[in-house]
């Protein structure tokens, strides 16, 4: 037997899923990550933790199943976006904490650049925004406060990389990104598949500090055999959220998939052309296999979408486990005019407002703990309903179905809220690990494992669909009153 080997480095947790040719999960490991919260609405990760858990769990997943390294043919890596690492070339060692995507300590640089009449441009060049969710001014926030990073920059001895190129380099010794996680950085030109000198001048990055952007789908190096046992193939990379739409087998233009993790990101496919949006969604590459053209996604990225639920347990202390929120949620009928809008890192997509704070509005002296439960996961259906209204404009066509993944997608009320909040189908596959499963798949086409995207769409398989229950009277009173709710907690910070 012979397996792919799946990294799913995401915001809260390293995981590492071993696949077997008809793309089922033999074997999973799974450590959760520290968070580090250093002044509100600043977000740090250790860069060595995520190297050092994410290693971890390769090597319990191997263990778990009794795979020998040499059964491995290949290694895939999905990773949260954004996040960015800078290192030493000589020693690896990092210079700082990692700054992840969440993190707003650069929105006002962001605003000013925006002032200046920066975001049309940029827009063109990269299809992304102005905000402090990508990488950019992240890493010229880390070159101008850390002592001397700056000069060592411009000499050519850091580095800098999201999560897949700082897993790369400590699995390879490889400086690498893929067009997928490059496209998230607002230093990356879409037409051209390349930096941009003009954005690199903008922001004030060294092109020095760059990795080299390849295809997705391509061997970038092999593992030091020390690490696994073998010198596996790393032949996968991608952006998570463009992983999870590889899993879905989102192949074809308007096929439409969201992800609910920590966040929850609507991707749908555009084809071999970047995707303007008139509602401030974003145009990203998805991924490339090989020389072949890329593909093109739109994607609305909603900041705080399953990490409600952690903020009800962690927070509130309502819940003591995640999976707890459903049963209380299902002792009310309903959320009792109850809203929760957890905007406590801003809101993304479509109104990318980084001074909006959460709030909860319609709170009678009869609401209760099941009432706040259900508002929390009604505001995850409410806001990925606005995403899919976005695309649906701006891509002039009806999404008719939305496949969906990730941790909170095993929720059944909850995504029975989502197919009444959109008025679609809501389709959940069988295997809805797609983030790792898409890795798995990248890798395993380049090394011949799989023939190619005709067999893995014939793989997916339903696991059940939820259909709209509502009548669409109904669910525009309620989206109405959502955005009365959203407008109440935007600009609170400002």
């Amino acid at each position: 037997m012979q397996y792919v080997l799946a990294l799913d480095q995401g915001t809260t947790s390293s995981r590492a899923i071993l696949f077997d040719h008809r793309g089922r999960p033999v074997a999973t490991a799974q450590q959760e990550l520290h968070q580090y919260y250093p002044q509100p609405g600043w977000v740090e990760h250790d860069p060595n933790e995520i190297w050092s858990s994410q290693l971890n769990c390769a090597r319990r997943a191997l263990g778990t199943a009794g795979v020998g390294p040499h059964q491995v043919v290949a290694l895939g890596i999905a990773n949260q976006r954004e996040t960015t690492v800078i290192w030493e070339r000589s020693s690896g060692r990092p210079i700082a904490h990692a700054i992840v995507w969440q993190d707003r300590r650069t929105a006002g640089v962001c605003a000013h650049l925006r002032e200046q009449g920066h975001e049309p441009d940029l827009t063109a060049r990269t299809g992304l925004l102005l905000d402090p969710y990508f990488s950019a001014t992240k890493i010229a926030w880390l070159l101008d406060r850390v002592a001397g990073a700056r000069a060592r920059a411009e000499r050519g001895e850091l580095a800098f990389g999201t999560v897949d190129s700082w897993l790369i380099w400590n699995l390879t010794g490889e400086h690498v990104t893929d067009v997928s996680n490059a496209s998230r950085t607002s230093l990356f030109n879409l037409s051209a598949l390349a930096w941009d000198e003009h954005l690199l001048s903008l922001f004030g990055v060294p092109r020095s500090i760059l990795p080299r952007v390849t295809a997705s789908s391509r061997i970038v190096g092999r593992a030091r055999a020390d690490l696994l046992g073998a010198e596996i193939a790393v032949a996968g990379n991608a952006g998570d959220q463009q992983a999870a739409t590889f899993g879905q087998a989102c192949f074809e233009p308007g096929m439409a998939k969201n992800t609910y993790g920590t966040g929850c990101f609507l991707m749908a496919n555009t084809g071999s052309n970047p995707h303007g949006s008139a509602n401030r969604l974003l145009a990203t590459v998805g991924w490339q296999l090989g020389a072949a053209l890329p593909t093109y996604l739109l994607e609305g990225s909603v900041f705080v979408g399953g990490a409600v639920v952690q903020w009800l347990r962690d927070g509130l202390e309502l819940i003591r486990e995640a999976r707890e929120v459903e049963t209380l949620a299902r002792q009310v009928e309903d959320s009792g005019g109850v809203f929760l809008v957890p905007a406590f890192a801003g809101l993304g997509a479509p109104y990318w407002d980084s001074d909006a704070r959460g709030a909860i509005i319609g709170l009678t002296r009869g609401s209760t703990r099941a009432h706040l439960a259900r508002a929390a996961l009604e505001s995850i259906a409410f806001q990925s309903a606005e995403l899919l209204a976005a695309m649906q404009d701006d891509c002039g066509g009806a999404i008719t179905e939305l496949r969906v993944d990730g941790g909170a997608a095993s929720n059944d009320l909850l995504m029975q809220m989502q197919a009444d909040a959109l008025g679609v189908p809501v389709v959940r596959p069988a295997v809805t690990e797609t983030t790792a499963l898409g890795a798995a798949y990248l890798a395993g086409l380049a090394v011949g494992f799989w023939g190619g995207v005709d067999e893995i769409s014939s793989m997916w398989a339903v696991d059940r669909r939820f259909e709209p229950a509502t009548s669409d009277d109904e669910r525009q009173e309620r989206l109405l009153k959502w955005r009365r709710a959203v407008e109440r907690s935007r600009h609170w910070a400002g």
